[in-house]
């Protein structure tokens, strides 16, 4: 008995020294008695002329054959992956033909041992670059506006020529908020403001009024407002009342109200309006706007919409009051300041269908897609301008599927990539528009066009 024990024993230990040997303490690829091919991964970085491949180690190779085909049989294999020879766990492949599928399978040595064939991957390399096309976005979106960000510093010269081709609809990107129309207390400025409306009119180009009431542009007078609650209302509906009624039949739409909730908890943010106005504050604001023009629609708009489930819900729950209450509110806004790698699909269509189940217009109001979320590049690279045209596509098609009834305007926060406000923001460079700086199209350009199909 003893000795029978003293052989089960045995023979278990061997079992486990055997398991654990089918694994080596680095994660390598082993097995007793076998040389086992690599798992080859899903080649990465690919480019037009070139991809890169990486593999799985296999504990007691020598070497890797790599063999690179231009069919999936691999009788025309490509030179001089016929095979290549290597000891390493990642290569690039080079001097490969654009537009071009291949496909790819190694193979383990050992001294004079080859393995069997790994699993076969494909790569299709890119198109030759050429210039991308320049059809007018305006020209294929017929269901809803294609909007521009714009200051009346960028309304001539290359700046006019795509504005005018382009887009039907602009938003001035800070000209028309309350610390520049309204500047010092009983004094109005409407210089910049006029500029734009009357540069959307001589052009045939609606106007998107951004954005009446906005604690990050309110000025310092009305921060530090002296008088009475009762008074500080007073003049808010007499700045709402005199701003709306002079643009009255000319400006399309208003943010009337922008970002007025807390990120992460939806709850109100305590500004100088909701200090002196009380909770009920958005809904003055929005009544006013409405008794000053019975035709103007009224939005909205605020940022991370797809993303900041409890701002999302706070946003339609006061829709949903108003609506309820015959209070006046027509949109709500998404500003879509977005990455190529995120918020997905399924999450931004989420969020829209809340919206356009309400009946709502939607109004994706300040779009640009971040190509360098991570500060880890100094040049926007081929593959990563090719998944940002890839996202713009995704977010136009989004926007471009909604029911008809919803659909509003599409606007892009600023022109070329020098431009962007997301620079001084995050303190860094990034490409995140549709034009390059010499005012030709990027791919950007192509994926909105692409979504529109």
């Amino acid at each position: 008995m003893i000795r029978s024990a003293w052989k089960q024993g045995w023979v278990l230990v061997c079992a486990v020294v055997l398991m654990v040997s089918a694994c080596g303490e680095d994660g390598s690829k082993e097995e007793a008695g076998e040389l086992l091919p690599p798992t080859v991964d899903t080649p990465t970085d690919v480019a037009g002329d070139q991809f890169v491949l990486t593999w799985s180690k296999v504990t007691g190779a020598t070497k890797f054959q790599i063999e690179v085909a231009i069919d999936e049989d691999f009788s025309q294999l490509v030179e001089p992956y016929d095979p290549w020879r290597l000891n390493a766990t990642r290569f690039t492949v080079t001097e490969l033909d654009y537009g071009t599928t291949y496909y790819v399978r190694m193979r383990t040595e050992r001294d004079d041992e080859l393995s069997a064939y790994s699993n076969v991957v494909v790569a299709t390399t890119l198109d030759e670059p050429g210039p991308e096309p320049t059809t007018a976005l305006k020209e294929v979106a017929t269901t809803f506006a294609v909007g521009m960000a714009v200051q009346t510093s960028r309304l001539t010269g290359e700046h006019h020529e795509v504005l005018t081709r382009e887009f039907d609809q602009i938003t001035a990107e800070w000209e028309m908020k309350m610390s520049v129309m309204y500047p010092t207390e009983g004094v109005y400025d409407f210089t910049r403001s006029d500029q734009i409306v009357e540069y959307g009119e001589a052009n045939d180009i609606a106007i998107h009024g951004h954005a009446l009431i906005w604690h990050s542009s309110t000025p310092t007078w009305v921060e530090d407002f002296a008088g009475t609650n009762e008074e500080f209302e007073a003049m808010v509906k007499e700045y709402i009342t005199t701003v709306v009624t002079r643009y009255k039949g000319r400006v399309r739409s208003w943010d009337v109200v922008n970002e007025a909730f807390q990120d992460g908890s939806g709850q109100l943010r305590n500004t100088v309006f909701r200090q002196k106005m009380g909770d009920d504050y958005i809904e003055k604001c929005y009544q006013w706007t409405r008794d000053a023009d019975p035709d103007v629609l009224i939005f909205y708009n605020d940022y991370n919409m797809t993303t900041d489930a409890a701002k999302l819900k706070a946003s339609l729950d006061m829709a949903d009051d108003f609506v309820a209450r015959d209070v006046p509110i027509d949109g709500i806004g998404f500003q879509m300041h977005i990455a190529y790698n995120g918020p997905d699909r399924a999450t931004i269509e989420g969020a829209a269908k809340k919206v356009t189940d309400r009946d709502l217009l939607l109004h994706f109001s300040e779009l640009d897609i971040r190509a360098n979320p991570n500060d880890n590049m100094s040049s926007l690279t081929e593959q990563r301008a090719i998944d940002q045209q890839a996202k713009y596509k995704e977010v136009v098609e989004i926007y471009n599927a909604i029911p008809e009834t919803s659909k509003f305007a599409l606007t892009v926060w600023g022109m070329i990539d020098s431009e962007t406000w997301l620079t001084d923001f995050h303190g860094y460079v990034d490409w995140p528009l549709m034009y390059n700086d010499d005012f030709s199209v990027k791919k950007a350009h192509t994926g909105f066009l692409q979504g529109l199909e």
